[in-house]
């Protein structure tokens, strides 16, 4: 008898983290363009970007600008090394073959990654081929996955390839039918431009007023942003640009996110 109930505590133990809370679950969440590890002084250190990244202790973060064995960069493992300095689980997308290795997105989550797909992006002119990963996730007392979708958008002036990317990505979540989601990275655009109200139709910023991310010594122009939906499961605790101006050419955008639970009839 003593050895069932050994087995039925283990097993108990087991499912815990996973049991269904009737109460909101906070996430930390945080969008990092690293410029491939290299800071605006020129030096590479991912040291010193997993300290940016740990210094809020985040739940999930998207990155854009990812190295992965690229000689520019010591053809380092990049998502790898990250995964190892922050203690998380990583999920990589490579977007374009470079220097012997690859370059793209990477999600870190704190969590169990169920699933995970990179996508490509349109690509018009023959710019650089963008993409985005849509990770499923499961999240410590939520009944449902989180879908996570992290991405870098087109920088040219001309908007044309972001305005098809958001249609693109808004067409993916739908497709989805995921009950919860968030969208992050950079967006090479304003709050106020064409691409992040078409992407507006589908999700919601975590801050209604802008918050600058670049350029990262006197920021004076918000092009990273983190979104979230449906609107009425998320409430936002906290949300700031982290005060970090030498890492990357980017600032890191940060939110602390309230799910609510989902009410069954």
């Amino acid at each position: 008898m003593s050895t069932l109930r050994s087995w039925l505590l283990l097993l108990l133990v087991s499912l815990a983290p996973f049991a269904v809370a009737d109460e909101p679950v906070k996430l930390r969440v945080l969008s990092y363009n690293i410029h491939h590890g290299e800071g605006i002084d020129g030096q590479l250190d991912l040291q010193r970007i997993a300290a940016v990244i740990n210094s809020v202790k985040p739940d999930l973060v998207a990155l854009q600008e990812v190295d992965q064995n690229v000689g520019r960069s010591q053809s380092v493992d990049q998502p790898a090394e990250l995964a190892r300095l922050t203690d998380m689980n990583v999920v990589f997308g490579a977007n374009i073959p470079l220097q012997g290795g690859h370059y793209g997105n990477a999600i870190l989550s704190r969590y169990p990654v169920r699933a995970h797909t990179n996508r490509m992006l349109p690509n018009l002119a023959d710019g650089e081929q963008r993409g985005y990963i849509e990770a499923t996730i499961q999240i410590p007392g939520v009944a449902e996955p989180l879908l996570l979708m992290a991405t870098h958008l087109d920088h040219r002036r001309d908007e044309r390839e972001r305005l098809e990317s958001a249609d693109a990505i808004n067409a993916s979540v739908k497709k989805a039918k995921q009950p919860i989601a968030l969208l992050a990275g950079d967006m090479n655009a304003t709050p106020d431009s064409e691409t992040m109200k078409r992407l507006g139709a589908m999700w919601t910023s975590v801050t209604d007023a802008p918050i600058p991310t670049i350029p990262v010594t006197e920021p004076k122009r918000q092009i990273d942003f983190i979104l979230y939906r449906p609107q009425n499961r998320w409430n936002v605790v906290e949300v700031n640009v982290l005060d970090e101006a030498v890492a990357s050419d980017h600032r890191a955008i940060f939110a602390v996110l309230q799910l609510q639970p989902m009410h069954t009839p």
